[in-house]
């Protein structure tokens, strides 16, 4: 499929939804090339999509042997009091190019539209949510999770998705910055170095008290969203890889215990407390 026609093979756009998910458990409204009013193309010449919102990728042909995998031998973190699997990189390209899983976009809104998977769909981790499934969705389907940080919003997000029932779930440990490197399928609206030169990479230090531990502090631009945990000690690094911010763009830290809005540069200078 030529790169130019790919949002046509998709349909036509509509009225993009709000992503994100519901902390009750219930469906969570999400996102995709066919609700989204931008022109995205893909990184290659990749079968046709046919169903953008189910998560799962076109039929490739010639697919890999199944990866093994051993869902009891993963690593695994521990996110909102669920034990979380790490998916090893070429564990999840198998699997993709298999067709055996759905895939998830835990970012925001305009890193997905910049370059996602190619058939993800996009369901950001949010922000006191600890629960909400995927509409349409059913609770038995296998599900992989990914963002860029390489894993913190990705594991927020499989989090919700187990506590709403989901007993499949992993996260792409490694990322999607290095899915983005190896080259592998993905749609968007930009890719390869022009894309990087796009993006600011910053990192914010904070502290907060000790007795938040483990729980997790934020920044956000519009809907450009990262995350990072919380240590033992009460401090916290959030490593920023956003677009079309620079020293002077607002953006908003938030904690168990704060919220800051300040310009970046001067973020990214200190400890924030």
């Amino acid at each position: 499929m030529d790169r130019r026609e790919f949002l046509a093979a998709l349909g036509a756009a509509s009225t993009v939804a709000a992503a994100g998910c519901s902390s009750d458990g219930s469906g969570a409204p999400f996102e995709h090339p066919g609700t989204i009013d931008e022109t995205m193309v893909a990184n290659g010449d990749y079968p046709d999509d046919g169903d953008p919102a189910d998560g799962l990728p076109p039929e490739f042909p010639d697919p890999p042997e199944a990866p093994g995998v051993d869902p009891g031998a993963l690593e695994t973190l521990t996110v909102n009091d669920e034990t979380v699997r790490l998916l090893p990189i070429e564990s999840a390209r198998a699997w993709y190019l298999r067709g055996e899983a759905r895939f998830v976009d835990a970012r925001g809104l305009e890193q997905y539209t910049r370059s996602h998977l190619y058939g993800s769909v996009l369901s950001s981790a949010q922000e006191d949510s600890t629960g909400g499934g995927i509409d349409g969705w059913p609770t038995e389907a296998r599900i992989v999770a990914y963002c860029g940080c390489p894993h913190h919003l990705s594991s927020i997000r499989a989090a919700g998705l187990q506590k709403a029932g989901y007993e499949d779930v992993y996260v792409i440990d490694e990322g999607f910055r290095e899915w983005a490197d190896r080259g592998y399928p993905m749609a968007g609206t930009a890719f390869g170095e022009g894309d990087d030169a796009a993006l600011s990479e910053w990192r914010i230090d904070g502290e907060v008290g000790a007795e938040y531990a483990g729980e997790y502090a934020w920044a956000s631009v519009g809907r450009q969203y990262e995350a990072a945990p919380i240590g033992d000690d009460g401090r916290f690094s959030i490593h920023l890889r956003f677009a079309g911010v620079d020293a002077d763009t607002d953006v908003r830290v938030s904690t168990p215990a704060f919220s800051r809005t300040r310009p970046l540069g001067e973020l990214a200078e200190g400890t924030v407390r």
